[in-house]
Order: structure tokens, then C-alpha cells, then sequence
């Protein structure tokens, strides 16, 4: 289910909400999810057989329509944070509007109330969901300066880090220099809430911790753990990688405190 606002358009008044179709939709769904008459939003973009409709094809929604929540059927393997992920908002948010407690565990085929605003509705790529502001690394070179600062043995990191280079840019976090292939493993317990690559930054563990804290664990090679998974402090995430950049293999380690960066060496361990 995705939407955005199209604020000049031959045709299409200012601000009108555009549903583009995914998959597997059909103009039923469409109407229910946006609680318009199925006639009055075949009439409104001059579909006459309703079985054409095609995966891609934009929709204009009739002004009236219920456009503060969207409907989304979840699927396997899917969790609330990587839906969250998908339309660009906050995972209390989604919980908030449908009632969930933190313990609610998601499952395949439950309908959700997805708290979309027409005008802040846009197309989401299958492929590159955007995360929650804050938690997703942004790509290329020029969004790491770097600080070094001197190694503190008392302090535990995912690797046993031989360099510690403060990222002080658009981007806040540790970079630590460790050994190829070492073992990255995570400071707390918690749930994978996200597992796979993000450009730049090889592949990357995102873990969530009671508090509202998330950990962001990137620059491996691999990873051990999948979407869902609950690690304990010590468990491995991954493997460490070499940066494209800097050409070292460096752990990028990142925390955040409700969407809020902070110090990564202050963040809680347990």
C-alpha cells in the first residue's frame, strides 16, 4: 500500500492523494483501505473493468476519503520495525494506532492501520525502505569526518577495537578499527529489528534494547543473525569487513536513544 501527495498535476487538483498500486491489490482492497465507494473511485480515474487494473498504475483518491491510515496486510517474516521502516514513521506510532503493547509479537497476515498523512505520503521502493530518522546510515564518503580519540580499555566495544575514530558529521557514531573477519558481537541483549546491506556501509545489524534504544552495528561482511532474532550481550552479529572507503576493516557503531544519536561509548552494556 503506498501513496503520495502530488501537489501540481494536469488534471489532478492541488494536494490530491495518488495511490500507487502494488501487487496484488485490487480496486476493492483500494476503496476499503481508503473507505471510499468502490463506483465513485472507479469513476474518479475512468476505470471501467476494474480486473485491469495493473501493479504501478496511479490512483487519484476523492477528496473525503479516509486518508489518516492506510491498511497493510504483513508478511512473512515481516516485524513492525521494518514496516515502520517502509513508510517512514515511528515504530510507537504504528503501535500506537494499533494498540499494540512492546511484547506484541507480529503475525503473518495481520491486518495493520498503517498512520500515514496525505501530505507526507511518498513512493516507497520495495528494495531501499527508508528507516526511521536517525537509524539509517547515509551513504558516501563525504558523510564521515572523522576524530581520533584514545583507546580506553575499560570501555567494551563490538570488537576489540585498535583505533577509535569519532564520526562527527552528518552522521554521529564510532568508527573502530578491528581485524578482517573478527567477530562483531552485540553489548546488549535485544531483538535484530534489521539484518542485511545498506550501501556504503556493508552489511549492517540493527538491534533494539528496552529504553528505546537502538544499536547499529555495520561494516560486516556478513551476518549471523536474521529479522526477529533475540540476541543476548556477547552473541555474535556478524563478521567484520573491509570498508570501501577507508580500505580497513572498520566497525561503524552507532546508538540511539528515541531516534536521538548519543555518545556510543556512554551507551548502556549489558
Amino acid at each position: 500500500m503506498l501513496a503520495l501527495s502530488l501537489t501540481a498535476t494536469a488534471g489532478i487538483s492541488a494536494q490530491e492523494t495518488i495511490h500507487i498500486v502494488q501487487r496484488g491489490e485490487t480496486i476493492y482492497s483500494i476503496a476499503r483501505s481508503y473507505r471510499v465507494d468502490i463506483q465513485d473511485l472507479m469513476r474518479f480515474n475512468g476505470v471501467l473493468d476494474p480486473q485491469k487494473l495493473q501493479a504501478g498504475q496511479r490512483l487519484a483518491i476523492p477528496k473525503g476519503a479516509d486518508s489518516g491510515f492506510v491498511e497493510y496486510r504483513v508478511k512473512k517474516g515481516e516485524t513492525l520495525y521494518s514496516i515502520a521502516r517502509k513508510y517512514d514513521i515511528t515504530l510507537q506510532s504504528l503501535r500506537n494506532a494499533n494498540n499494540f503493547t512492546e511484547t506484541y509479537v507480529l503475525k503473518e497476515g495481520d491486518l495493520l492501520k498503517i498512520p500515514v498523512k496525505p501530505q507526507e505520503r511518498r513512493v516507497v521502493s520495495g528494495n531501499e525502505a527508508p528507516a526511521p530518522t536517525g537509524a539509517r546510515p547515509p551513504s558516501g564518503a563525504n558523510t564521515r569526518v572523522m576524530e581520533p580519540k584514545p583507546v580506553d580499555d575499560s570501555i567494551r566495544w563490538p570488537v576489540a577495537a585498535k583505533e577509535v575514530l569519532y564520526m562527527t558529521g552528518k552522521l554521529y557514531g564510532v568508527a573502530l578499527l578491528g581485524e578482517k573477519s573478527e567477530a562483531v558481537r552485540s553489548l546488549t541483549q535485544g531483538t535484530v529489528v534489521s539484518a542485511g546491506p545498506y550501501r556504503g556501509f556493508g552489511k549492517v545489524a540493527i538491534v533494539q534494547v528496552n529504553g528505546g534504544y537502538l544499536y547499529v552495528y555495520g561494516g560486516c561482511e556478513s551476518l549471523s543473525v536474521r529479522e526477529g532474532d533475540k540476541v543476548k550481550s556477547g552473541s555474535e552479529l556478524g563478521r567484520l569487513g573491509i570498508d570501501a572507503v577507508s580500505r580497513k576493516p572498520q566497525l561503524f557503531f552507532l546508538v540511539y536513544r528515541s531516534n536521538t544519536p548519543i555518545d556510543p561509548a556512554k551507551a548502556p552494556r549489558a
